[in-house]
């Protein structure tokens, strides 16, 4: 048990190192080069996470739920979820999750960067600034 939380923390650390690392940005990337880019660390390529540390993504009910609560995780985060809303523009993470949505035997409804930027404003999570500094406080 001791040695799979070693494992499992190490792991988180890799993962953090790798999306720190990289900027993500749209640049015209598909959803699955930006999942790819961005989650696949954690949830796997095959989006079957792994197990005890990561939750799987594929056939996952929450994932195909209401797409607000899905945005709401990746804008706030939840648990060892990271908050991606300063890494990620509201067209990144319509794209990220309009793929998680519809692979792996998913199949749920795309969303798109309009809902994202109306769900940023409900949730009063600051707009995507590209890594700038922001005027609020």
């Amino acid at each position: 048990m001791k040695q799979r939380l070693i494992r499992c923390a190490l792991l988180a650390l890799a993962a953090i190192g790798v999306a720190a690392a990289a900027p993500a940005s749209a640049d015209g990337m598909d959803g699955k080069a930006l999942f790819l880019k961005n989650c696949a660390a954690c949830h796997q390529p095959t989006g079957k996470g792994i197990p005890g540390a990561f939750p799987a993504l594929a056939g996952n009910k929450f994932v195909q739920g209401k797409s607000t609560e899905v945005a709401t995780v990746l804008l706030k985060g939840r648990g060892g979820m990271p908050d991606f809303s300063e890494s990620l523009s509201d067209q990144d993470i319509s794209t990220i999750l309009s793929f998680v949505r519809s692979s792996w035997g998913n199949q749920a409804a795309p969303l798109s960067e309009a809902e994202v930027m109306a769900l940023r404003d409900v949730l009063q999570v600051e707009p995507y600034s590209n890594g700038q500094m922001s005027n609020k406080h």
